[in-house]
């Protein structure tokens, strides 16, 4: 066992609060609404703290490790890429100001209401399945981090000549009993809460960690142990990555065009997108979690060059001794890969510490798992079966469903982790998955909310070319490639061509995802021009704006167009003082990063640069960020603790809606008899509809 016993408490008091938190947001659970969406209720500091850790993820953090294990302080440079376009993306609403303009409590009933039942059916089903397979390795990856983070001793049994490994399915079973429990008793509302409290936990032991890290190995043996890389492989200088063929500046090229593609389409945790007060908090909610991002930047890159730095260090030769031998056990070579920074942690970390870090990193795998069962569980239900159901359910029997359908995904996802070996990279695998579904319906999404000419015909198109493309390079990379080309290279010896295909195939999941997306965008478009719009359709009725607009979605105040800089970024009269400070911060940061990124290119490519000059500016961007680190987790404490409390008392006054469950049909009749009641509203903002670009 790695644990000390002070460990295996901290353990046991963050499985007590879960169990708390659980419990006490039951009784708040009256409705379809509730449970689906908190009710509408959360605040701005509440979702971005939630929605963080519940998207972060275990097996998102063992992704960055595997990442910056080998690229270094390289990635951290061209990720600079991403940096404007993740500032952009929330700063402007993109996409989730609109979408929650909808009300819709899915992605696919706004396209029921976008463009038509059938297509919301079809996306749903692309959806649920593109995202079960995505998370089917969530647990047994973070099962396995968990299994040798905590020195579990490893117990298999063979049934029928198959090898069974019952220490990962115990494991897995108790962490995702853990994520269905929650789940269960009070949906969205104890996944806001619950994943609250743990994004609070795993701020503070990531900074801590960062810290003792810093401390332990030291600058000079941290960056000594940089510059031995090979050549062409430098861990220090971003312009010497020739060697790196997966993550180098064309993968955040591909990257930032996803993200923006892509932003707000992966339904993985859709129940935070539907949940915001308002369409203004939603957004804020987005700027709020660029800020949370400093906090992760410690543990996703600085953990990982740490232990690279202890495995290549002469100071920590007996120590990484110990790590390798104990990674030596790990027979499968992707896992040993997978293990080496959680091990080196197990090695490194005093007792305390290192049970507030396995808490930490247990609590973002519990967050993601009851995300992603809740999303997945219910976009089964709202999406595919209930369109396709002629009598509606009961309240009491929607919500039953709800909760099976929650039960099977624990069951599928448990099951695939069990029997399916990961053979690449996480994050390619999170590429080529996800885009059976995102590879069209990022055109789909945007051409919905932004552009009137948009057609159903140029939605089916878009949808079925991006996952046609992708699903055909699933195949090709997992069947074709590793199995069939092997048999054809020895049936036909005679063939050079054949013979002279590489091993593995040379498109990586993030080329073939930007491909597909791409594809998707322009069949959109060009089927779109070549069909007739819906005549009835009205962009105004779709957002709620004018004469639409719902009394609980607005703030009782004229709105006045804005100018220049302020419409370019949304800024209406919702922003109060504080929202545009945060906004004018926002900027400067981002900007800030980006001319440092730009001119220290340009300086490259003119003068050159030596890796002692790039050591100078890593320790000042670490630096930087543990200070913005600090600021971060004490802010978004103060106004976490705040939406809190005023959580609780707007479902203790909220007025449940029955026929608010995301039927399109009921939909009608809700906003029919809220658009009476926002007359004076209209009265007062007519317009409404042009108050931003959001």
């Amino acid at each position: 066992m790695n644990l000390h016993v002070i460990d295996w408490c901290i353990l046991f008091m963050l499985f007590l609060a879960l169990l708390f938190l659980s419990i006490l947001t039951k009784r708040y659970v009256f409705s379809v609404s509730d449970f689906l969406a908190a009710n509408r209720c959360a605040g701005r500091y509440l979702l971005a703290t939630a929605e963080g850790v519940a998207g972060l993820g275990l097996i998102t953090i063992i992704a960055y490790w595997e990442m910056y294990y080998n690229a270094g302080f390289t990635a951290g440079w061209w990720s600079a890429i991403l940096g404007p376009v993740a500032l952009f993306l929330p700063l402007t609403g993109w996409v989730t100001y609109r979408y929650r303009e909808t009300r819709a409590m899915t992605m696919a009933q706004f396209f029921e209401m976008r463009y038509s039942r059938k297509f919301r059916i079809f996306a749903g089903i692309l959806a649920w399945a593109s995202g079960i397979v995505n998370y089917g390795i969530f647990p047994g990856v973070s099962a396995r981090c968990i299994i040798y983070l905590c020195g579990l001793p490893i117990y298999s049994i063979s049934i029928g000549g198959v090898d069974i490994n019952v220490t990962l399915a115990v494991v897995m079973l108790i962490i995702m009993s853990i994520a269905v429990f929650l789940t269960f008793m009070g949906g969205q509302i104890t996944i806001i809460i619950a994943d609250f409290f743990q994004g609070q936990v795993a701020s503070l032991a990531f900074l801590l960690c960062a810290l003792f890290l810093i401390k332990t190995v030291s600058w000079n043996h941290l960056f000594e142990a940089l510059k031995i890389s090979s050549e062409h492989e430098s861990m220090l200088n971003p312009f010497e990555t020739q060697g790196f063929k997966d993550f180098n500046i064309w993968y955040f090229v591909m990257s930032a065009f996803m993200l923006t593609y892509g932003y707000r389409a992966w339904q993985g945790s859709q129940g935070f997108n539907c949940s915001a007060k308002t369409a203004h908090e939603a957004r804020m909610a987005g700027i709020l979690g660029y800020y949370r991002g400093y906090v992760c930047g410690l543990l996703l890159l600085l953990v990982p060059v740490c232990t690279y730095a202890v495995l290549h260090s002469e100071k920590f030769v007996m120590l990484a001794r110990d790590i390798t031998a104990s990674l030596s056990t790990i027979p499968d070579t992707n896992l040993r890969q997978q293990m080496t920074v959680p091990m080196t942690l197990t090695k490194m970390l005093p007792a305390g510490l290192l049970g507030l870090v396995v808490a930490s990193l247990i609590a973002a795998a519990i967050s993601c798992d009851n995300a992603s069962l809740h999303s997945w569980g219910s976009i089964l239900i709202q999406d595919v079966l209930l369109p396709l159901r002629k009598k509606p359910l009961t309240e009491e029997q929607h919500l039953k469903w709800l909760r099976i359908s929650i039960i099977s995904v624990a069951v599928f996802a448990w099951t695939f982790s069990m029997l399916f070996p990961l053979k690449e990279y996480i994050f390619m695998f999170f590429q080529i998955t996800g885009a059976i579904y995102l590879g069209g319906a990022g055109a789909v999404i945007i051409g919905g909310l932004y552009w009137k000419r948009g057609t159903t015909a140029g939605a089916w198109w878009g949808m079925c070319m991006g996952s046609f493309l992708a699903v055909s390079s699933i195949i090709i990379v997992n069947i074709i490639w590793p199995y069939v080309l092997p048999h054809l290279k020895l049936a036909y010896p005679q063939i050079d061509w054949l013979q002279h295909l590489p091993a593995k195939f040379p498109l990586n999941g993030m080329k073939m995802a930007f491909g597909a997306a791409l594809m998707a965008s322009v069949a959109y478009a060009v089927v779109s021009l070549l069909t007739k719009p819906a005549p009835d359709f009205d962009m105004d009725k779709l957002l709620h704006r004018g004469r639409y607009a719902v009394l609980d979605d607005q703030i009782a105040q004229p709105k006045h167009r804005q100018g220049g800089l302020k419409r370019f970024l949304g800024i209406s009269d919702e922003f109060t003082f504080g929202d545009k400070l945060i906004c004018a911060v926002s900027v400067f940061l981002g900007m800030f990063n980006m001319s440092a990124f730009l001119i220290g290119t340009i300086l490259y490519i003119i003068f050159g640069g030596t890796e002692d000059t790039w050591i100078k500016w890593w320790k000042f961007q670490i630096g930087f960020i543990l200070v913005m680190s600090a600021i971060t987790v004490a802010w978004l404490l103060w106004g976490g603790i705040r939406d809190f409390k005023q959580l609780f008392v707007d479902l203790d006054h909220a007025k449940r809606n029955r026929l608010d469950d995301g039927t399109v049909d009921h939909k009608a009749d809700i906003d029919q008899s809220m658009s009476a009641k926002a007359a004076d509203i209209s009265k007062e903002c007519p317009d409404i509809s042009g108050q931003s670009n959001s």
